[in-house]
């Protein structure tokens, strides 16, 4: 009777953790099809979606498709849609192989979707897994379509997805002469929002064109908060094959503004740091030409340098923030200190102050003071438009 007992123990309380973990599982936006199907009956549909948009291990384009959805095209954002492109990389418009529906690119010179892009449209959708870092682009691209929707009088839907650094707030605030696509509004490196709460305040602050408002739908995740620990089942775009990448973005992107290899053209970009310039000594790799890298920085090139993939800030931990000090050590250890920065690093930072401090010596405590009054004011904004708990 007792090992019966037991057994039953056993049973039940397998049962509950399985429901527990159930009950803990992120289902997406695009997963809730009853939620948004209703505003797509007998309308015709355009998606700007990457390779992200998926239910399950199906497209989203496919199952629309298969549900008789009307889509009319579809608009792709940096990387393609099918998300194969390098980082930059001109994509111009092609016919999707599977479909045979029409791809417009809304990256390079052709980037907001146009009046006659628009006119046999009724509806869009925005599906795209962001990662929540300022100067990735697919925030900008949700801006530019949003600013299209309204400004012809579309309405928007987008499906909401997990930020995968949503549970911190950090960096520097954008002084807005400083506006670029990688950097598009007066918020920090590290925002803290879903997409679908970040397209919520470019509505609601009067933040897209000439304070232009769209007719939006969000359709949130379930069983999601900022605390979720959510590993991306799809890398979001050639550069970020895993989450140790994903972790390490946001402090490592700031090599992109300077002579610094950040991995590209190896197995772990977003990764590795490195120069030929610093000392040949312990660990080194050699950037090459390879898919989503066809020609990286330094490539071909003995790099000496650090391999961060075992690093604690490559897994999320609670408290956590931007590292600072991979940048500040290589600033250190680089010997032609007056060509570390290019033109593009102010774009990244956002402004011309984080330069001028790593050029004074400042130290990372004293740098992150410097960015505590305008945190204070973005997270006072920021938290009207949250659909999740924090």
């Amino acid at each position: 009777m007792n090992r019966l007992l037991i057994i039953c123990t056993l049973l039940c309380s397998l049962f509950t953790s399985a429901q527990a973990q159930y009950a803990s599982h992120v289902i997406p936006g695009a997963a809730q099809t009853n939620q948004y199907l209703p505003l797509l009956k007998n309308k015709r549909v355009a998606l700007l979606v990457n390779q992200t948009a998926t239910i399950g291990t199906t497209h989203l384009v496919d199952t629309l498709l298969k549900l008789q959805v009307h889509i009319a095209k579809i608009f792709s954002p940096e990387h393609g849609f099918r998300g194969q492109a390098d980082a930059g990389e001109k994509v111009g418009n092609s016919t999707d192989k599977n479909t045979g529906l029409p791809v417009v690119s809304l990256y390079g010179q052709h980037r907001k979707a146009t009046a006659a892009d628009l006119q046999d449209v009724d509806v869009l959708i925005f599906d795209v897994q962001d990662v929540g870092a300022r100067f990735y682009t697919y925030i900008s691209s949700l801006q530019e379509l949003m600013e299209s929707a309204a400004e012809n009088n579309k309405p928007i839907i987008v499906l909401d997805r997990p930020n995968p650094n949503g549970d911190y707030v950090d960096g520097p605030i954008l002084d807005t002469a400083f506006r670029s696509f990688v950097g598009m509004q007066p918020i920090p490196i590290v925002h803290g929002m879903t997409v679908g709460e970040y397209a919520q305040m470019l509505n609601g602050e009067g933040w897209l064109s000439k304070g232009v408002k769209c007719k939006l739908t969000v359709i949130p995740c379930e069983n999601y908060t900022h605390h979720t620990y959510y590993s991306l089942p799809i890398a979001p775009s050639p550069n970020l094959p895993d989450m140790a990448a994903v972790n390490l973005y946001t402090a490592l992107c700031f090599f992109e503004g300077t002579p610094i290899s950040l991995g590209r053209g190896t197995d772990k970009p977003f990764q590795l740091f490195g120069s030929p310039l610093f000392p040949k000594k312990g660990f080194s790799f050699t950037p090459r030409s390879v898919a989503g890298a066809k020609n990286p920085p330094l490539k071909d090139q003995l790099c000496y340098g650090f391999d961060l993939s075992k690093a604690p800030e490559a897994t999320p931990a609670k408290g956590r923030k931007i590292a600072l000090k991979w940048l500040l050590q290589a600033y250190a250890l680089y010997p032609q200190k007056d060509k570390f920065f290019n033109a593009f690093f102010n774009k990244l930072a956002g402004n011309a102050q984080l330069q001028q401090q790593i050029k004074n010596g400042l130290s990372e405590a004293d740098i992150r003071k410097s960015w505590e009054p305008g945190l204070r004011q973005f997270k006072a904004i920021r938290a009207k438009y949250l659909l999740y708990e924090e």
